[in-house]
């Protein structure tokens, strides 16, 4: 059976109530996600985390045009290890945002799992 399929057998068997919260747990666009990182209790880390790569990427592209500008051997050598330096710790904050909306993807996706578990056991409770 396909997802579709699996997903309407399942708003099917459930009265109304039941069938807004199941549609309601349904895949978030990625802006949504993005967002619902800034809402959460780390939120606030992930605000200081946006400002952070925001600098980070300001001084990377500071230092790869004053790279590309400098005629100087020794500023060069400066100039592009801080690019580097700091487009490499732009990267990895990126990356802790990426995994905290996986993270928020994936106990979205255990809530409805723990709903569809929560609904059979209450139809096999009922017979």
């Amino acid at each position: 059976m396909k997802k579709e399929e699996i997903d309407q057998l399942i708003t099917e068997s459930l009265n109304k109530d039941e069938a807004e919260f199941y549609n309601a747990l349904d895949e978030e666009n990625i802006f949504k996600m993005w967002g619902r990182v800034y809402t959460g209790k780390n939120g606030w880390a992930a605000i200081i985390q946006s400002i952070a790569i925001a600098i980070f990427a300001a001084v990377g592209i500071y230092c790869g045009y004053q790279f590309f500008t400098t005629s100087s051997t020794h500023l060069m050598f400066k100039y592009g290890a801080g690019m580097f330096i700091s487009m490499i710790f732009a990267s990895q904050l990126k990356s802790w945002v990426w995994n905290q909306i996986n993270k928020i993807a994936l106990i979205r996706e255990i809530k409805r799992i723990e709903f569809q578990v929560a609904v059979l056991m209450e139809k096999l409770s009922e017979k």
